[in-house]
């Protein structure tokens, strides 16, 4: 039978399962991917499960988010993750090298192989042809230690690109087009491939700007075929020999299909607080801007950074208007410098930060209250830029240079200038002074992890009991998303290592007495959400923390994947209304009555909820599979796998 790419990534690291939508497979993990913000508590979670040395073909640690150093605590983790890498057999990328997803793509990734990033923007890597997926960071650790990684079938959505990008319009307008389309619920249970003639169009890196925000849709990763583009692209890094070809057989099919004529698009932006709020932006032109950020994963390209210098090339920014440049790698950063570009951008009063995630994760570049800011970033969930009361609009570089100029949100079309041409180096620096390979395993062996005084252990957690009494500790809308569940920026990441303190920032976008309430309920609680609950990033802080508090039970509509995954693997249950109507039913403070729990859990069937004190019952169910059943009766994966390893000593 004709394979389309996806299906030939799945079929050749398939371990468990068959490949029939929605049914749980075990895959196979070639690479994984690990940031600063996660990756401390994955080599928390390594020493715990006893890993001796990583079980993967590259496995990377890569310091972008935490790069502000206020005080020790960035500082101490750094060295403790330097201290990881060595001991477990890990890449390490250094402060300053850049984003983790740009960096990976330019020295690590390989067609045809998986990688498994504890970022949910590690889909970015399916532009070369891999099955790039994120995930939480204990599903990661488990595959660093040599374990598959288990999900559900996507469907598989074939995107045919047709026809050529107009001038002024770039490959975020593709993936914003994807979004006006379908929202950020549109890609759940999906994995998208992009085929068709339109590829002969787009570089390696326009498919890393699309690939990456299909994180924003809510699919479980985008793939790109691996064609004579990716073949010049890793030529240019000087390893061309990790190229493999790797394209849909004639006649390859797809459950759904979709086609976008490239040459049919026009600007978009997504208006506050939602990437899938998307509007042409004629529509919005002429709304005040305070801010114009450049940069980040979603635009992490040589030409994102050179069009916009080009734009402004002999002109100043509006006054009042912050221009800020956020390199994406350090060597980005040298070609923009050896070609002029940063001299161009200097001179238009841009303000030049270091490479890294920055602003795009609340680390800096934070708007003022009440004013518009504008970014080629990913996401703009309400709050994720640092300021709680931010209005974030997201758009193309090209609009976002236009609007630099004038002030306000501009068509860049309207410019009276023509469009620049810029071509990525032919022949890019490859920098990679500040990626240290992995020790031998002797060496390795000797050394002793460094743990600063930020640093907090795990603590134990109970098996999921058979009876409990919740009170709803809060009911929250749709789309609620890690960064409204614990919060990213400046104050918050530097406690990922300490579980106890970033406990204490947990639902503050929601409810600023949720963790003082949750405190003083010692017996657990229970929280009560809309559809599409835990969207966005990967974060398992967003599961660890709410379980720390005494989180036992999440009841909603629907969930996101990752997020998902995340309260299973921490041993919170995972519930669904069986009637969507049910959820209208509950309140803030109704006390959830759940007997026989175990036994209905196990059961896999649906089951009612009493409310006490009223003869209210709602009806639900779960979605786990028997393997995750096992995990949840145990309170959590860490418990799963301590049992199994002491099974297996025993």
């Amino acid at each position: 039978m004709p394979l389309n790419v996806t299906q030939k990534l799945i079929k050749d690291h398939l371990l468990s399962g068959e490949m029939t939508p929605g049914s749980e497979i075990g895959l196979k993990i070639d690479q994984t991917l690990t940031q600063d913000a996660t990756g401390t508590m994955v080599m928390l979670e390594l020493e715990a499960m006893g890993v001796k040395r990583a079980q993967t073909e590259a496995s990377a640690q890569y310091v972008d988010h935490n790069v502000i150093q206020v005080d020790n605590k960035n500082a101490d983790d750094h060295l403790f993750l330097q201290s990881a890498t060595q001991r477990f057999g890990l890449y390490y990328s250094r402060p300053g090298n850049g984003v983790s997803h740009p960096v990976h793509m330019q020295r690590l990734a390989i067609p045809g192989k998986t990688l498994l990033g504890s970022d949910s923007h590690t889909c970015a890597n399916g532009c070369m042809g891999m099955l790039a997926m994120g995930a939480g960071g204990l599903d990661v650790a488990l595959a660093i230690a040599g374990n598959p990684v288990y999900i559900k079938m996507p469907q598989v959505w074939g995107v045919k690109l047709t026809g050529r990008l107009s001038d002024w319009v770039s490959a975020k307008d593709v993936i914003l087009e994807m979004l006006r389309r379908h929202g950020v619920k549109g890609g759940v249970g999906k994995i998208i491939e992009y085929y068709g003639p339109g590829l002969e169009n787009l570089s390696a890196m326009d498919r890393h700007v699309i690939a990456n925000m299909g994180a924003e849709l809510g699919a479980t990763t985008t793939v790109f075929p691996s064609d004579g583009e990716i073949r010049h692209f890793l030529a240019t890094q000087g390893r061309e020999a990790d190229w493999v070809e790797l394209q849909a057989d004639e006649g390859a099919e797809y459950d759904l299909y979709e086609e976008i004529d490239l040459s049919a698009l026009e600007p978009l932006i997504a208006k506050p607080s939602s990437p899938g709020n998307v509007v042409p932006v004629s529509e919005v032109a002429g709304t005040p801007i305070y801010q114009s950020y450049i940069g980040s994963s979603a635009n992490p390209g040589y030409r994102d950074f050179a069009v916009v210098a080009e734009i402004v090339k002999g002109k100043r920014a509006k006054e009042g208007v912050s221009f800020d440049i956020n390199p994406t790698s350090r060597q980005l950063l040298t070609d923009l410098v050896k070609e002029g570009h940063i001299a161009s951008l200097l001179q238009a009063d841009a303000r030049l930060h270091q490479a890294g995630c920055n602003g795009c994760i609340g680390m800096g570049q934070a708007p003022a209250t009440g004013r518009n800011s504008l970014r080629t970033t990913p996401r703009n969930f309400p709050g994720r830029s640092g300021t709680l009361e931010d209005s974030v609009f997201l758009c193309s570089p090209e609009t976002a240079a236009a609007s630099v100029l004038t002030g306000v949100i501009t068509d860049p079309r309207t410019l009276d200038m023509p469009y620049p041409q810029v071509h990525d180096p032919e022949e890019p620096t490859v920098d990679t002074k500040l990626l240290t390979e992995p020790l031998p395993y002797e060496e390795a062996q000797q050394v002793e992890l460094y743990k600063g005084p930020n640093i907090a252990l795990i603590p134990d957690m109970d098996p999921l009991h058979d009876a409990m009494e919740l009170p709803i500790l809060l009911k929250m809308g749709d789309n609620i998303s890690t960064d409204e569940i614990l919060a990213g920026g400046a104050r918050v990441l530097p406690f990922r290592s300490n579980l106890p303190e970033i406990s204490k920032f947990a639902f503050e976008n929601v409810d600023r007495t949720y963790y003082s309430r949750a405190k003083a309920t010692p017996g657990g609680h229970a929280l009560v959400a809309g559809s599409n609950y835990g969207q966005g990033s990967s974060r398992e802080h967003a599961a660890l923390a709410p379980r720390y508090l005494g989180l036992r039970v999440a009841l909603a509509k629907d969930f996101a994947r990752i997020h998902w995954q995340n309260l299973v693997n921490f041993g919170i249950l995972p519930l669904t209304f069986s009637d969507p109507s049910e959820y209208d039913l509950l309140e803030n403070g109704d006390i959830l009555e759940l007997t026989d729990v175990r036994a209905k859990v196990k059961s896999g069937k649906p089951f009612t909820i009493g409310i006490k004190g009223s003869n209210r019952e709602i009806h639900v169910e779960h979605s786990m599979s028997g393997r995750q059943i096992d995990v949840m009766l145990e309170g959590g994966m860490i418990n799963w796998a301590k049992a199994r390893q002491d099974e297996i000593e025993a």
